[in-house]
């Protein structure tokens, strides 16, 4: 078929950079946005941290991931206990026998959840050194790949992507619940404070997200040190209580515990709803590995963080056991009345901390979740020449801005918006549970016997923390839930979306081959410089390069065929970057691979191609993009004539999830800033697509 009939008969479509495959990137804004130039640098070689650090190196990766790591468990004592008494879903009696069964609890779910599950096991499953529960799918998909049960890889996605979906939830709650209650303490020095905690806390989340813009680079050297004053403060605050209270050791017997759901009953079981909050840090453990390695978090923890953890919530049982008054805030009961101030400020400083360590994971949730192609392009800036890892994404900061500020005043007190809290970590760690098993399975080759009984008491666990925080759900519980599953339905109806755009517009285009045969025969009029068109297919030629042709009636003297690949590894190393083929008549393909914690930068690429013989100069370099306006077509009817392949896999759309996705794709940030390409050297073709 001859170019000028397929260009006859095709959609009138091209291809924009947004939409050229399921699996090409999204990322975002490289230099263009920040106007420095300095994003290939970053891109080109991410900071990573050593495998096995010793000596200093060691203990200064590990001071530094006090400050990320640990925030957000660091500061659960300011309100874990606390809730444990005082919740809403139920009232406990301050006994002897209560406070040993509670304290038990927490002391055991501490060792069995963070150290055992997540510091021995979890963290086994490393992505080329990355972590968190997408690092973990896409690690599961590599293996997937080479199955043919589209359904046991659709569920996985779906568990992978509602997990993610569920940590949205905790990006809005905890800041909101750590501020909040380090801003309770001024209630201990007078009752007079009350009035100021829901203003003051609001005061402090906005300057938070304000600053968001300017990076955590230059405050980020101080992180460590505070959270290391922090956890040597609450230990000591503890120990001095103990001293008073020995017995109180008598909670470390796990019997304690059983006890207490003997005696309590459905009560008792209720209560692992709130005793969950001492754990809500853990998973912050796993996302967070890609940063300092597995053995300064290990070392952190045992080290440092446990046994402070552990004196504090001893402390705190044994001022109760003293004054059952002190219920009423046991964390900060436990300060002497000289040093409530400053404890005050310190735990707020701390639980800043903790928020920054829980925004800062929403952002890189969101770059892996474009990268993997479930999200829109949005702006990506990068606020730091070194670290790959510190980046700021404008969107998301409003967002989690706005939803905590509306936590903060719809709930007006952490104990409030402790009932909440819970139900959302507890499902992702149950997720992360069921991935864990099956990347064990599938890619270890674990035995059967290995596999269920570590799996089944994970699961066990999890699913009580669960099960005991659905009751939450009437108290406000169904906050995190309602954003997991708006989260979930933009990400999946991006997912489908594209796969669906992607097909309705390769239906458009030609195999390369009849096409440089067809470019032979009828020799166009060539112009001097290079053309470069986005594609996602390697065989296929790009609708936009059709229309250009159409059109315009000439080829320039070098064409190139572009696509970029988003792969299922954190990083691809610069050597195995940019592959060309270099094809007829001044056609060139170049493949660019990038990994999901990479942004890609075409004029990197370009810079690489010329080492394969590519000679593009900048300014006689034209980039083709294509701009369309996606509508919904009436009825099932797709226009072009050309059927899916037998193994192409089309999930079928619903008319107002193509509403949604028609929304999501206009509101995309634009490809030019996408690809970091000169907006002075593109062209954009317009047109129309009907889904």
């Amino acid at each position: 078929m001859p170019a000028a009939e397929a260009l006859a008969s095709g959609p009138a479509a091209s291809p924009s950079a947004a939409q050229i495959p399921p699996t090409v990137p999204a990322a975002a804004n490289p230099a263009a946005q920040s106007g420095t130039g300095f994003h290939a640098a970053v891109v080109r070689q991410r900071q990573h941290v050593e495998l096995n650090p010793t000596g200093k190196r060691l203990g200064i990766l590990s001071l530094t991931a006090l400050g990320i790591v640990y925030g957000d468990i660091g500061t659960s004592p300011l309100y874990a206990l606390q809730q444990c008494f005082m919740s809403k879903e139920h009232r406990l009696a301050v006994t002897t026998a209560n406070v040993y069964g509670i304290l038990s609890l927490i002391v055991w779910l501490l060792v069995l959840v963070v150290a055992i599950k997540y510091l021995v096991f979890i963290m086994r499953a490393d992505n080329r050194g990355e972590g968190g529960i997408l690092a973990l799918l896409a690690l599961i998909l590599q293996e997937e790949r080479r199955r043919k049960d589209s359904k046991r890889r659709m569920l996985l996605v779906s568990l992978g992507l509602f997990g993610a979906a569920l940590l949205y939830g905790d990006g809005m709650i905890t800041p909101a619940i750590s501020v909040m209650s380090a801003v309770e303490g001024l209630n201990v020095a007078t009752p007079a404070f009350e009035t100021l905690v829901v203003p003051v806390s609001m005061v402090i989340l906005l300057v938070l997200f304000m600053a968001q813009r300017f990076g955590t680079g230059r405050v980020g050297t101080a992180f460590g040190p505070i959270m290391a004053l922090w956890f040597l403060s609450i230990a000591v605050l503890g120990v001095v209580e103990i001293a008073r209270e020995p017995r109180i050791f008598l909670a470390l017997n796990p019997w304690r515990g059983v006890e207490f759901f003997i005696a309590n009953g459905r009560i008792g079981f209720l209560t692992l709803g709130a005793v969950v909050l001492a754990v809500t840090g853990a998973e912050a453990l796993y996302a967070d590995m890609g940063h300092f390695g597995k053995r300064p978090i290990r070392l952190a923890w045992f080290a440092l963080v446990l046994p402070a953890l552990l004196m504090n919530y001893m402390g705190q049982g044994a001022l109760l056991l003293r004054n059952a008054a002190a219920v009423s805030n046991p964390f900060f009961n436990l300060v002497p009345r000289g040093l409530l101030i400053p404890l005050v400020v310190l735990a707020t400083m701390a639980a800043v901390i903790a928020s920054q360590a829980l925004i800062s994971g929403a952002f890189s949730l969101t770059q892996q979740a474009v990268q993997l192609g479930y999200s829109p392009r949005v702006t990506i800036l990068h606020t730091s020449r070194q670290e790959a890892g510190q980046i700021f994404i404008p969107e998301v900061n409003k967002i989690l801005a706005f939803g905590c500020l509306v936590l903060v005043l719809s709930f007006g007190s952490s104990q409030a918006i402790g009932a909440a809290y819970g139900i959302a970590v507890t499902g992702t760690m149950a997720i992360t549970s069921l991935l864990f098993a099956v990347v064990a399975r599938s890619r270890w080759k674990w035995s059967l016997a290995h596999i269920v009984p570590i799996t089944a008491t994970f699961l066990a666990i999890d699913a009580s923390l669960f099960s005991a925080n659905v009751i939450k759900i009437a108290f406000g519980g169904w906050v995190p839930i309602a954003i997991a599953i708006a989260v979930y339905l933009l990400m999946s109806t991006w997912k489908n979306g594209r796969a669906l755009l992607t097909y309705v517009l390769n239906a458009g285009s030609l195999p390369l081959d009849l096409f440089l045969s067809d470019v032979a025969r009828r020799k166009p009029p060539r112009v001097p410089g290079t053309a470069v068109f986005m594609t996602s297919s390697n065989n296929g030629v790009p609708v936009v390069l059709l229309h250009h042709l159409k059109h315009n009636k000439v080829l320039h003297e070098q064409v190139i065929l572009m696509s970029v690949v988003t792969e299922d590894v954190p990083e691809i190393n610069a050597i195995e970057r940019v592959s060309v083929d270099k094809l007829e008549h001044g056609f060139y393909r170049v493949t660019a691979r990038y990994g999901f914690m990479e942004s890609p930068n075409v004029p990197e690429i370009l810079q690489r191609a010329r080492e394969h013989g590519i000679k593009a100069k900048p300014n006689d370099t034209t980039f083709y993009l294509g701009r369309e306006r996606i509508i919904v077509a009436d009825g099932e009817k797709r226009p072009g004539t050309r059927r899916a392949p037998e193994d192409a896999v089309l999930p079928p759309m619903a008319r107002w999830r193509k509403k949604i996705f028609v929304v999501m794709s206009r509101n995309a940030r634009s490809a030019t800033e996408f690809f970091g390409i000169p907006p002075n050297r593109v062209v954009e073709l317009g047109a129309q697509v009907e889904l």
